[in-house]
């Protein structure tokens, strides 16, 4: 883990930015479909974890999604307060517009028609309710720190599918 210092942020809630995870994530893809990776980075404190993967054959909302996910499968304990940091409006959309809608459905969109990527959905949904979480939008490729280095990530993935 690289020692980083987070910047100071101010938080809502109880709990002080020195005792939340901040995370990044972004997805990647070569193609739509095509190869793609998908990268996050976890901050707590003076640590900092960096994980990254890849997909021969998959779709840049699949990455968007699965950043997110693997990022929060690496919290070793539920109940942590997390500031999750996305340049995916597909992710936070979802999250906190139709994934209610959906699930009341039965994973239907409003045309009734099957969600796309449900598993994935259900995955997040599930991993999503276990901790406190504030949902961030970051605008990609726009010089944040955080964000440049999970698509770094992201395209690490799909360069070591080679």
């Amino acid at each position: 883990m690289v020692a980083r210092k987070e910047p100071d942020r101010t938080t809502t809630g109880s709990n002080e930015l020195s005792e939340r995870i901040v995370i990044y994530t972004d997805g990647a893809c070569r193609g739509n479909p095509g190869p793609g990776g998908w990268g996050a980075v976890l901050r707590f404190r003076d640590q900092e974890k960096r994980l990254h993967g890849g997909d021969p054959e998959t779709t840049n909302n699949r990455m968007e999604l699965l950043a997110v996910i693997r990022a929060l499968e690496a919290l070793r304990k539920p109940g942590q307060a997390i500031d999750l940091y996305s340049d995916s409006r597909y992710v936070l959309s979802g999250i906190s517009e139709w994934l209610p809608n959906w699930k009341a459905r039965g994973w239907k969109t409003s045309a009734r028609k099957p969600v796309r990527n449900v598993e994935l959905w259900q995955r997040l949904d599930e991993l999503a309710a276990a901790h406190d979480i504030q949902w961030h939008w970051v605008k990609g490729h726009s010089g944040d720190p955080g964000n440049e280095l999970a698509d770094q990530l992201a395209n690490l993935g799909i360069d070591e599918l080679d």
